[in-house]
């Protein structure tokens, strides 16, 4: 049987601690049983997890002979393991065995130095930081997870659930994986990556910026076919010091800011209507629907039929009333 072992740090997230738990726990094989026997473990007898103490029934001992060890997030990722955690998960990497982060996990599996060179990810909100405290590392910030063979990280939350459903599929296959997902009420594949989940508005300017009457004109005016020399004559000046404005106070360009600003547009228009995505991409600006579905996936991993579908609302809570009307018994159910 493969053994998993949840590693609890001190301040551990108990939502990525209980993840792997409940998954591994409940996956079953062909013939009924159990695909793997869990142990969770931690450096001291009790541990923080915020809203509660966590006992756990192993020590850092419980991570030897382990075929995988999973790494939950903290709500500290900046406060570094100690020199046991890391002596344990390094000694653990060269016995070969499997090591997974989830969230800011990611952060103490980095300070081991084992993710050094490789690609990794971790929770949008940390991955500059991330990046920042270890630039050895390449950090992308827009995938649920990254797979390395021996090293695996993912992003938050929810991304700790896809990287274990394809851990069991690259385990037992995607038979078992899919009856894992099942029971977890989620597909075994979700598509797209974090950047769909990512609020994406305009980037952020210092109260009282310079271009704040620019930035609100843009918005208010999305709808328009804008070129740089429109945006320029509005704010009279020259596009070169409209670049090097928009360069020092947003860390963008005046039309990547433009782009941006639409995708956030048509992402609250998918949210909240039921309008087509040709009407939708002429409401925010773009030339054509094959324009705006290439810039909404570029920037958020998914197309906006796939956007609609995950985020968008119930038709029976958008549709207007008279709408319903004269649909029939087909529109009460």
């Amino acid at each position: 049987m493969h053994t998993v072992a949840v590693l609890a740090l001190d301040r551990v997230i108990p939502f990525d601690l209980s993840t792997p738990i409940e998954v591994f726990t409940r996956t079953r094989l062909p013939d009924g049983r159990p695909g793997y026997q869990v142990r969770v473990c931690a450096e001291r007898p009790e541990t923080d997890a915020g809203a509660f103490t966590l006992r756990a029934p192993w020590g850092l001992d419980g991570l030897r002979g382990a075929d995988t060890i999973i790494v939950p997030g903290t709500a500290t990722p900046e406060t570094p393991p100690t020199t046991e955690v890391r002596d344990a998960l390094r000694a653990a990497a060269a016995d070969g065995t499997r090591i997974a982060s989830i969230c800011s996990g990611t952060f103490p599996l980095a300070a081991t130095g084992l993710l050094d060179g490789l690609r990794a990810t971790t929770h949008w909100a940390a991955a500059g930081l991330l990046a920042a405290t270890h630039p050895e590392i390449d950090v992308d910030p827009g995938v649920l997870y990254v797979d390395n063979g021996q090293i695996l990280t993912s992003a938050g939350a929810a991304a700790g659930l896809d990287l274990c459903l394809h851990m069991i599929r690259r385990d037992y296959g995607s038979a078992v994986a899919a009856d894992a997902a099942r029971l977890s009420v989620m597909p075994l594949e979700r598509e797209g990556g974090q950047a769909q989940f990512i609020v994406r508005d305009h980037p952020p300017t210092p109260q009282g910026s310079t271009l704040d009457p620019l930035l609100a004109w843009l918005q208010d005016n999305l709808g328009r076919e804008l070129t740089l020399a429109d945006i320029a004559a509005h704010a009279r000046v020259s596009t070169r010091t409209l670049i090097r404005r928009f360069s020092e106070q947003t860390g963008t360009t005046p039309l990547q800011w433009l782009h941006r600003a639409r995708v956030r547009q048509a992402q609250h228009l998918l949210e909240t209507t039921h309008h087509s995505v040709e009407r939708i991409a002429a409401q925010v600006g773009f030339g054509s629907p094959t324009a705006f579905r290439d810039r909404f996936k570029r920037t958020t991993g998914v197309s906006p039929h796939t956007y609609r579908r995950t985020f968008g609302r119930h038709p029976s809570a958008t549709r207007d009333p008279r709408h319903r009307q004269g649909r029939g018994m087909a529109t009460s159910r």
